[in-house]
């Protein structure tokens, strides 16, 4: 499994709902709105790092209300 933290920056007033949206996605083990430069922190897993780019781009990209994101791949070293 790979497992990856995406740092959301979202219009302004939206992070809580995207956070609750962003919850319901399969794969999506954590999400919370937070205070910063970013406004939600997911922790996500999938199978694969293509499978990980394909969660991020085609479910939660498309999430209404976001205006980036930041993917940062957890490695084990």
């Amino acid at each position: 499994m790979v497992q990856a933290y995406i740092l959301i920056q979202t219009e302004v007033g939206k992070a809580t709902a995207v956070a609750q949206s962003i919850s319901e996605i399969p794969g999506v083990l954590q999400a919370e709105d937070v205070t910063g430069p970013y406004d939600v922190i997911v922790r996500a897993e999938a199978e694969t790092v293509d499978d990980l780019g394909r969660l991020v781009v085609a479910k939660v990209q498309q999430v209404e209300g976001i205006t980036r994101t930041l993917t940062c791949p957890v490695v084990h070293l």
